[in-house]
């Protein structure tokens, strides 16, 4: 046996990240003082030391060429060291060391059609899955939705001009890979129709025992059609999920009818004032109108202007929602409540609040 032990390679990540920091982040980390914004799309961070580093966000597409990113690369290498960082919600932020730089950059990106803004107040760029770019269990489209959302809620993006910031999302099926479960308004791609299953060819491209295996809720069950192997789906335990079409083709979801969106509010991540939230249902369906869903758009639109138009300084949507109560919160945006505003799950109990007091 070899008395060369060798050591066990642990760091076998990406590269560490602080080989990419800015000289003026890396001699202040950890030691900022206050922070504060400029000019709509421009923070400034003062660390104890004095140092000032200015950010400039500006949005930009969630898919992007090769051409835009060496675009934002140049732009980085001209106005701020070679530095910048795309954020969780697809902006683009560059940091400066010298403010000399700020306005000059900001020329540039608006000339090459990069708007600047998304900071305090304001909508900043949505979070948001593949869509129907790349997906293959999307009800919906991604990119073209938040495109027609976000050209028609420009106005607050560029301005902070709401209570509180507002976040958006946008999921195209309840696999949520966008952070619709936890925005202040979410859109979520949602079926309607369980899987239909081609029996013909189920033999032929799926294993039957994965297929079963697939199923988080146990709604698939192998059966004999036609005396052959096959599988039948139990409507009741079926939540529209597409693991089984993920691994058998023969068992399709999608259907142009059926398909549509619904759209939640009142999630956050903060924990400022109140505890973390939820999204709750508003809206239960939409129809899919491509190109420009002006439905939807017009849902979101009247959410966000009754919600700018009676919510407190600092109040997140949520929060004002428990304010008013629900109640009050469908009359002002005039959204009907239907049966299925009323939760059946099983276990919904769990996570109700229990006290008897409701505010009308």
């Amino acid at each position: 046996m070899s008395t060369n032990i060798k050591k066990r390679v642990t760091d076998i990540g990406p590269p560490h990240y602080e080989q990419f920091l800015p000289p003026i982040i890396k001699e202040n980390y950890g030691k900022w003082k206050y922070h504060y914004f400029m000019r709509p799309g421009v923070m400034v961070h003062v660390g104890e030391s004095g140092d000032q580093l200015y950010t400039v966000r500006a949005a930009s597409p969630r898919l992007c060429s090769i051409n835009t990113i060496r675009l934002f690369a140049d732009l980085a290498d001209e106005f701020c060291g070679g530095y910048l960082r795309f954020t969780s919600r697809n902006n683009v932020e560059f940091l400066l060391s010298e403010e000399s730089n700020v306005e000059p950059l900001i020329e540039r990106l608006a000339k090459e059609g990069f708007p600047v803004g998304g900071f305090g107040n304001s909508i900043s760029n949505p979070v948001h899955t593949q869509g129907w770019i790349h997906c293959h269990s999307a009800a919906s489209d991604a990119s073209g939705v938040v495109k027609a959302m976000m050209d028609d809620l420009f106005e607050y993006f560029a301005e902070p001009k709401l209570p509180a910031k507002l976040r958006l999302a946008f999921a195209c099926c309840l696999n949520m890979c966008g952070a619709v479960h936890c925005s202040d308004i979410a859109i979520l791609g949602v079926h309607r129709r369980i899987p239909e299953i081609n029996s013909e060819t189920i033999r032929v491209q799926c294993e039957i025992p994965t297929t079963v295996a697939s199923c988080p809720t146990g709604a698939i069950r192998p059966t004999n059609v036609d005396g052959k192997q096959s599988v039948e789906v139990i409507e009741e335990q079926c939540m529209f999920c597409a693991n089984c079409y993920t691994v058998c083709p023969s068992m399709t979801l999608n259907d142009p009818e059926m398909d549509g969106l619904s759209i939640w509010v009142g999630g956050k991540v903060s924990n400022a004032r109140t505890e973390p939230k939820f999204s709750k249902l508003a809206i239960p369906f939409i129809p899919n109108n491509p190109p420009r869903w002006p439905e939807v758009v017009d849902a979101v639109r009247n959410i966000v202007e009754v919600y700018a138009a009676n919510a407190k300084k600092f109040e997140r949507l949520g929060e004002w929602i428990e304010l008013i109560g629900w109640p009050k919160f469908f009359k002002l945006t005039g959204i009907e409540f239907t049966k299925y505003h009323i939760d059946d799950f099983s276990h919904a109990g769990e996570t109700f609040k229990r006290s008897l007091h409701f505010r009308q």
